[in-house]
Parts: structure tokens; sequence; C-alpha cells
């Protein structure tokens, strides 16, 4: 999952024509990412730091999916503890430069797909000291049900729109959207929406496929 085609094409190349890895697809927006997930279950996903700087996307998946292995393409502006950190807590296994080598992204895949745990030598000091137990529980993941109705929410539905469209009860939904305003800490479903927007949980100007 990166925003630019010439990289994505880039990787895809190399990784069809590295032996026992197998390229399933990639795009470069966050909705197409999950649906794409969910039809092709990959056992490794590259995401670039910039479409997922919170770690909601990494979480959201890893939740849905225990099996997938997720790897970060860090950019430079990430390259900083606190990133790191939130990263690893969200369920990224493996970290990997995105400027780096294209054989230091395809030690990251085969590496974080043995061992689910890989941090580059470059980025490893920037998580010295990290723990998961220490940091676990710090973000509440939204199930795939809660996003969908989330995004819903963006979309401008009201409950019974949303119910709907989801083909549950109106009291399912309220009870959605109880846990969406919990998790995100939002006082209503408007600022819900602007907290998922800020982190990148939502993509502004992107239709949903």
């Amino acid at each position: 999952m990166d925003p630019v085609p010439l990289f994505r094409e880039g990787v895809a190349a190399v990784v069809r024509r590295t032996p026992a890895m197998h390229w399933l697809g990639a795009t470069g927006h966050l909705h197409t990412a999950l649906r794409m997930h969910e039809r092709l279950r990959p056992d490794v996903l590259l995401v670039d730091s910039l479409l997922d700087p919170q770690g909601h996307l990494a979480t959201l998946l890893t939740g849905n999916d225990p099996a997938l292995v997720v790897i970060s393409l860090v950019r430079e502006p990430h390259r900083t503890a606190k990133f790191v950190r939130s990263a690893l807590s969200a369920g990224v296994h493996g970290m990997v430069p995105r400027a780096g080598e294209i054989s230091e992204v395809l030690q990251a895949i085969s590496r974080a797909h043995a061992e689910r745990a890989y941090v580059d030598p470059t980025l490893a000091p920037l998580a010295a000291g990290f723990t998961p137990t220490a940091e676990a529980g710090t973000r509440r993941s939204l199930s795939r049900r809660e996003y969908e109705v989330l995004q819903l929410i963006a979309d401008g539905l009201e409950n019974q729109a949303v119910a709907n469209e989801l083909y549950v009860s109106v009291e399912t939904v309220r009870t959605h959207v109880k846990n969406i305003l919990r998790k995100l800490r939002a006082r209503d479903r408007t600022h819900a929406v602007s907290l998922a927007y800020q982190a990148g949980l939502l993509s502004s100007g992107v239709p949903r496929p």
C-alpha cells in the first residue's frame, strides 16, 4: 500500500522475480486496501508510513486477521522513537526505511514473515526499550463492522440509513456508534469522524469501492 504508482510497480517487479514470494496486488488508497485484504488474504502487507501515521490501519487489519504480517515502509519524517513505538504497539511486525535499498525491503519481508518481528538496524535504536506488554492496550482497535459504520457516518448517513446499508437493526448500529465514540474518545458522531480523518483512519476525497 503506497501512494506512488511507480514505487508500487517497482516493488511488485522485484517481488515477482524473488523465489518463494508472490505478489497479489497493490493500491494507494486505504479503503481499497481493506477490500483487497478481505478478498486476497495476503500473508504480508507493506504499508507506507504516510498512509498509516497513527497505526490505525495496522490495528484494524491485524485485529481481524491475526496471521497477517504488517510491514511499515518508514518515511524520513517518521524516523522517530514516537512513531516506531506507536507502530509496534499498533501491531506492526516489521519496519524498514522506505528510501532504503530494495534488498533491505526484501529482507524485512522475509524476516518479518518468518519471525513475526523485524526492525531494520537503522531504526532499531528508536525502538530501544520497547516492550509490547508495557504499551499493550494503549490503542483500542475498531472492529471491521465498526469501521464500516464509521465510513457510512462519514458519508452523512443517519442510523436508520446505516442499518439499511448493512442489513442490521438500528439498535445494532447504535451499539456500534457507542463503541466507536468510546474507542476514539469522541464527544459525538461528528467529532468521531473528524478524529478519524485527522488520524488517517478515513481518507478524504476517496470514494468507497
